[in-house]
């Protein structure tokens, strides 16, 4: 208890020596600094007294490693069949700091202690208030007045005890007199250097830096006006002409950077619809060599028809457009072609809505989806859904059932790892499929992959809806 009574006091710097004292053994306890062993409470001058609480006037602090002056109160505490006080003294310098008889500036200042009746109880002007005398003031409720050559000055407790300063009259006339002289001077000082300061900036800076403003604002736009003005001061005006030559060449360069933007988009697109891969156009002659020799004519036929078909959409018009139905024609004959060249079975189920059939999309956006399921993920007996729905945007779904990829897998085949493009058949990749979907739709395509180890992957894109030709 008495820890968590001294994390208490010392927290307030405004609180000094508190204990308990028992009035009727002389006993204290739970002090917080060690008490002088002299501490006897019915010798301190009583400033008032009410029946649960008395107040001291400024004496000596029973704090043995103090000897400032302090106030101090003794207050009842409600203890059963004993009559206990809590004792408690100002702390640090708070009396002396109080009742310092000089302030900075010198001038002379004496305080006084009234109790409820008026009486003085404390004097540091003992020839013109002496101890135990009444305040001589006609009315106690006045907070200020003049007596003899002093001005006094009253602030009243809520218990109903005063302090009051006093200070010789013709020292306060005289400090007074110097403050309205001083601010007098300062008043018209600064008047006078703000007028001209005004002046000063509202020619040589204001008005400049207006049009600076107006220049830099009119920097952003392309379709504003060109100002003309001057400022008539030559450091502003060379500074406004650079300004609007650098305006000019920044519009300039912008149409420029503009321009090699749409064309550098424009070439990695051409360049990756060449990047056909050279294996596959070999291995399937090679497959049809073979076939020429072990089967019939008929399977030949239609392994070149398909195959032939595959290469004139595929390097048709450069980077041109698409229909749905064009795309799903091209997908099925590259399916076609698959088949036949590894002979194993798997199925492609292919689900569109008839009223996005005719919906243009950019070439080459089905087959590298389908391609990847192929080459990563379906088995023999492997299972490729792929549907498309036009609903307030086009939804085009690839979904498999084979073995999954991981996050790694997947990170390679967005950055067109060299290793894996050369496992792949017509050598475009997935990252193909994300950069001809920036060309034509900007941030306004979403293109997701999902995939888990064992249960297969799904690919979907979602396009805005173009009810004819793709924006240029």
């Amino acid at each position: 208890m008495k820890y968590e009574l001294n994390v208490v006091t010392f927290s307030n710097p405004n609180v000094g020596l508190t204990l308990y004292y028992n009035q009727d053994t002389g006993e204290y306890d739970f002090e917080n600094f060690m008490v002088r062993e002299t501490f006897n409470p019915k010798l301190l001058p009583i400033m008032e007294s009410y029946p649960e609480i008395t107040y001291f006037g400024p004496h000596k602090s029973y704090n043995r490693s103090s000897n400032q002056l302090v106030f101090s109160i003794m207050r009842k505490v409600n203890v059963a069949n004993q009559d206990i006080q809590l004792y408690v003294e100002t702390g640090f310098n708070t009396a002396q700091k109080l009742l310092e008889s000089k302030s900075s500036d010198n001038r002379s200042r004496n305080l006084l202690i009234l109790n409820n009746e008026g009486r003085i109880t404390y004097t540091q002007d003992e020839a013109h208030f002496p101890l135990n005398s009444l305040f001589p003031s006609s009315d106690k409720k006045a907070a200020s007045g003049v007596y003899g050559q002093s001005v006094w000055h009253k602030e009243t407790s809520n218990q109903g005890w005063s302090l009051v300063s006093v200070v010789p009259e013709k020292e306060l006339n005289r400090e007074k007199n110097q403050w309205f002289l001083q601010i007098a001077l300062y008043f018209l000082l600064f008047e006078l250097a703000a007028i001209g300061l005004a002046l000063l900036l509202s020619r040589m800076v204001y008005k400049p830096l207006e049009r600076f403003n107006m220049e830099i604002k009119n920097l952003v736009q392309s379709n504003a006006k060109d100002n003309t003005e001057l400022t008539n001061i030559p450091e502003f005006d060379y500074l406004l002409f650079k300004i609007r030559v650098m305006k000019k060449k920044v519009w300039e360069l912008y149409g420029e950077i503009e321009q090699k933007e749409k064309r550098r988009a424009d070439l990695e697109v051409e360049k990756l619809l060449y990047q056909i891969n050279p294996h596959f156009l070999m291995n399937t002659l090679d497959t049809v060599h073979w076939l020429a020799m072990m089967n019939g004519q008929e399977e030949i036929d239609k392994l070149t028809l398909s195959l032939n078909k595959l290469l004139q959409y595929n390097l048709g018009k450069m980077g041109g457009g698409t229909t749905i139905q064009g795309e799903i024609e091209a997908l099925k004959e590259y399916l076609q072609l698959q088949k036949i060249r590894y002979d194993f079975q798997f199925d492609v189920d292919i689900d569109v809505d008839e009223e996005a059939m005719q919906l243009e999309i950019p070439r080459f956006i089905l087959q590298p989806l389908v391609e990847n399921a192929l080459y990563h993920g379906v088995s023999d007996d492997g299972y490729v859904h792929v549907d498309i729905r036009l609903n307030e945007e086009l939804e085009i779904k690839v979904q498999d059932n084979g073995v999954g990829m991981t996050p790694e897998k997947i990170r390679q085949l967005l950055n067109d790892d060299p290793l894996e493009g050369q496992k792949v058949g017509m050598g475009i990749g997935m990252k193909y499929v994300i950069r001809i979907l920036e060309s034509n739709y900007g941030d306004r395509a979403k293109f997701t992959i999902k995939s888990e180890i064992g249960n297969g992957t799904t690919v979907s894109l979602s396009l805005p809806v173009y009810r004819g030709e793709l924006p240029s």
